[in-house]
């Protein structure tokens, strides 16, 4: 992955949503609907490399896992640094 890689995001209660839609996540993971609604929320970028492929033939059957709502308390629930 590039270094200067950006993640463009317009949900703007997200905690790591920046201004100008701007992802501020060090690292996200996207997965499948079908996947994302029977996992739990600790399912997230960490756990990643530990699950099976999850596919989509639309992009409006994919959600990101990351999304932590602003103000919740949740940013560090799933270990990773959250900015």
């Amino acid at each position: 992955m590039a270094h200067n890689q950006q993640i463009m995001c317009s949900v703007n209660t997200c905690h790591y949503w920046k201004s100008g839609n701007h992802c501020g996540a060090e690292c996200i993971m996207v997965t499948a609907d079908s996947f994302a609604a029977s996992a739990p929320d600790t399912i997230d970028a960490p756990k990643a490399s530990t699950l099976s492929a999850t596919p989509a033939q639309y992009c409006e059957e994919t959600c990101c896992k990351t999304f932590t709502h602003k103000g919740s308390g949740k940013e560090r629930t799933d270990g990773v640094m959250k900015l």
